[in-house]
């Protein structure tokens, strides 16, 4: 696909002249994404403890979170070491620090594995199996399956979905011990609030992942067909997040306060979904990745704010 000195430009981030260790391994274990993690897992934590008939603030949370952030830290350094090579082809993730060879391939191997598999063994003695297991499995998929796929078929991004969903899950599990349709509503909603999500990263970062071999939707050949294809699977997904955030409401988690505002962000997200339209009619100019960008935001908006009315609204909350 042919790519512009200037799109690359702009999508490039910022190098810091003499990175940190400290700033490496911030980068290297992706705290960003982490920090998002967390606040989905606390979210399933939250209202597993209250369905349980507990105040959630207690030990048991912070020292779950610390155990789901561990491994989470572990995943993102295996999958980059994964992607070193890959990596080094795109310009935002060039100066990744695995990548750029400022830490070696066997450092961080050591670290992703010791984080992953010691975070997955604490997660099980200090809350239960499960949680433990199926925290390891998130892993597991994400590096073993996930990762490669990504150089092999635009289906990647649906199974990438999974692990992506499991968090809330998995703090609903240690908080619980057990699955229950609760938890899986709230896996279904992360599920759904993805694809939007990363359809709006795909077509913004589109020359740099075509160029680097990564099979997405957005960058399909035929530049048109792969701006309808993104823009109908968000909107088919944005339309589906309406009803599968109000799914708590009838599972009896929440009540109808956040039946509306879940109604409300939704039609939200939906709208500016329904705005990342215009990139089918001019798929090379500038303003569709600022169609794509806008999208983005909403979508890092409306989760937290989903999440805090969910918990806000929760059927038997301790916050007041």
């Amino acid at each position: 696909m042919a790519t512009s000195a200037t799109s690359d430009q702009v999508l490039a981030p910022a190098k810091a002249a003499n990175p940190t260790l400290f700033a490496d391994y911030a980068t290297l274990f992706k705290l960003r994404v982490s920090t998002m993690v967390i606040i989905t897992a606390g979210a399933g934590f939250y209202l597993g403890s209250l369905r349980s008939g507990i105040s959630p603030f207690h030990a048991g949370l912070v020292q779950a979170l610390i155990g789901i952030a561990v491994v989470t830290c572990g995943s993102s350094a295996l999958n980059q070491a994964l992607e070193r090579k890959t990596d080094l082809l795109m310009r935002r993730t060039a100066d990744r620090p695995m990548a750029a060879g400022r830490i070696g391939f066997a450092h961080g191997l050591i670290l992703g594995f010791a984080a992953t598999f010691l975070g997955s063994l604490y997660l099980a003695y200090i809350t239960n199996l499960l949680t433990g297991t199926l925290t390891l499995l998130t892993a597991i998929s994400y590096v073993a399956i996930y990762t490669p796929l990504k150089r092999v078929t635009t289906v990647n991004t649906f199974i990438g979905a999974f692990p992506g969903a499991l968090p809330p899950l998995i703090g609903w599990t240690a908080a619980r011990g057990m699955i229950e349709w609760p938890g899986v509503a709230l896996f279904a909603i992360l599920f759904v609030w993805q694809f939007p999500h990363f359809m709006a990263i795909g077509w913004m970062y589109r020359e740099d992942y075509a160029r680097a071999g990564i099979r997405l939707t957005p960058t399909l050949a035929n530049t048109r067909y792969a701006a309808r294809s993104t823009v109908i699977q968000s909107l088919f997904y944005a339309i589906l997040m309406i009803p599968v955030s109000l799914w708590p409401v009838s599972l009896g988690i929440t009540g109808y306060v956040y039946g509306v505002a879940a109604t409300l962000l939704g039609l939200g997200y939906l709208w500016y979904t329904i705005r990342f339209w215009r990139i089918v009619h001019e798929p090379d100019a500038t303003a569709s990745r600022q169609y794509a960008r806008d999208l983005l935001r909403i979508s890092v908006i409306y989760l937290p704010l989903l999440l805090a009315s969910m918990m806000l609204d929760a059927k038997g909350r301790l916050l007041f």
